[in-house]
């Protein structure tokens, strides 16, 4: 397949694509709940007449043989479930489920893997290889889509070349691209913390174990973790977003349920972080009498991406969009399960620009007024389609 005809194939389906993106933003389904979008993925895929298999429960992996099928296939990842957020974007398309939105653009990510499995299927006689596309569920969710892909051992039997996942980003307009070279995100492990003391009136403080005030000392002593214990070249957050201490103005409660999260970028430090969290609840708690049940919940691994597949992918991308539209990204405290597939295969996570032109704003990610610019689109399709080429290509 030529590729100076690529784009001339992304503009013949451009529109049926947006429609089928618009399809699913009106549809969005919570993690590992995405049977209707899973449906309406496979059901596309059978009109084309590319074969594909479920996986993971709700997630499609379609296959594409070129000339010569290959155990070393060029995987496209695409994720597919939504968030509980409820849509004020006005959009005539907007949200028809309740509470539920595509407020991070997997709608976008979905519609322009099936664009680019299209137009690889229809030309498959020119590139040798397999390119199989991942439509994975439940990126938005502990335990991860993506460690589930793999725990089914869906790729057991191969060794892909390359790993290659395409994600929005607000904060550059449609046309551009954004690529990091090694570390880009954070891992992504939850914290729960239990503290559990003696609850009663709150007049009679000296006749309780107040696990309130422990539960005080406990989130400002384990900011020490950031502040003194991670070493300083690597980027560290623990952030606690869920602190419950169910009593009144005058009743200390018996117990104070914490949640939050913990992130950096060295496994070697993420390992002996969790280990502080745990030896500096015990400490506080045992200072303040009270009791703690600790559970530190092993998240997302951290994305590193591969140089190699990076500048390739990359190139790609400025082979039709010019040099000067692609930029380098910085690292994100954010995580993604992606980084899961970073850990076994050569990999590359990037980003397509989102944002408006004419002074409108795509908004921010999972908000309730996240809009995406369509004109992104036929981008996006034609970066995975030149992308695998790249890898493929006769």
């Amino acid at each position: 397949m030529e590729k100076n005809s690529v784009h001339n194939q992304v503009k013949e389906i451009e529109n049926q694509i947006i429609a089928f993106r618009r399809e699913l933003h009106r549809h969005p389904e919570l993690s590992f709940r995405e049977f209707e979008t899973s449906n309406r993925i496979a059901a596309r895929l059978e009109e084309a007449g590319i074969p594909y298999k479920r996986i993971a429960g709700t997630g499609i992996l379609a296959r594409i043989d070129g000339v010569m099928p290959s155990d070393q296939p060029v995987v496209l990842r695409a994720d597919i479930d939504a968030l509980p957020v409820n849509e004020e974007t006005g959009l005539e398309f907007a949200s028809e489920n309740p509470g539920l939105m595509h407020a991070c653009g997997h709608d976008v990510h979905a519609a322009c893997l099936l664009g680019a499995l299209l137009i690889l299927h229809r030309h498959k006689e020119h590139f040798e290889g397999t390119v199989l596309g991942l439509f994975q569920p439940g990126e938005e969710q502990h335990p991860g889509g993506a460690s589930l892909v793999l725990k089914e051992g869906v790729f057991d039997d191969m060794k892909p070349l390359a790993f290659i996942g395409q994600h929005v980003s607000p904060d550059f307009s449609a046309g551009k691209f954004g690529f990091r070279e090694g570390i880009y995100m954070a891992s992504g492990d939850e914290v729960h913390i239990k503290i559990s003391g003696t609850g009663g009136h709150g007049g009679l403080p000296d006749t309780l174990t107040d696990p309130v005030i422990a539960t005080a000392q406990v989130l400002n002593t384990l900011q020490e973790i950031v502040s003194r214990n991670a070493p300083p070249a690597i980027p560290t957050v623990l952030s606690f977003g869920r602190v419950i201490a169910d009593g009144a103005t005058n009743v200390i409660p018996s117990e104070v349920v914490v949640a939050g999260t913990l992130r950096t970028m060295d496994e070697p430090w993420r390992k002996r972080a969790k280990e502080r969290i745990h030896e500096i609840v015990a400490g506080v708690c045992m200072a303040h009498n009270v009791f703690a049940e600790i559970d530190v919940k092993d998240g997302f691994p951290a994305v590193v991406n591969d140089a190699g597949i990076t500048r390739i992918v990359r190139g790609a991308a400025e082979e039709f969009v010019g040099r000067e539209q692609v930029i380098d990204l910085d690292i994100r405290m954010t995580a993604e399960d992606f980084g899961f597939y970073t850990q076994l295969f050569p990999a590359v996570f990037y980003r397509l620009g989102v944002d408006f032109t004419d002074g409108r704003s795509a908004g921010r990610l999972h908000t309730s007024t996240f809009t995406v610019n369509e004109e992104a689109i036929p981008y996006g399709i034609e970066c995975m389609v030149r992308a695998a080429l790249r890898f493929l290509q006769k």
